[in-house]
């Protein structure tokens, strides 16, 4: 069976939940990397300690490799 993104992002990734989460993301991100800590295209993923994406202070959010982050068990 085919996905259907367009049903996908209606139901959840369109979400203003979703949507304000993501942001906060893409924030640590640019954070990241105007502090030096990050580059475009380093295969690293930034990662929220406490596992909260809105919670962007400073001692939370640290550089990790695509590996390590993703295959962490919540």
């Amino acid at each position: 069976m085919a996905r259907d993104y367009k049903e996908e992002y209606r139901t959840y990734h369109g979400t203003p939940e979703q949507r304000k989460r993501r942001a906060a993301r893409n924030r640590a991100r640019r954070y990241m990397e105007r502090n030096g800590r990050a580059r475009k295209g380093d295969g690293k993923d930034v990662d929220h300690r406490d596992g909260n994406p809105l919670n962007n202070s400073s001692g939370n959010i640290r550089i990790r490799s695509r590996a390590a982050n993703r295959g962490d068990k919540d």
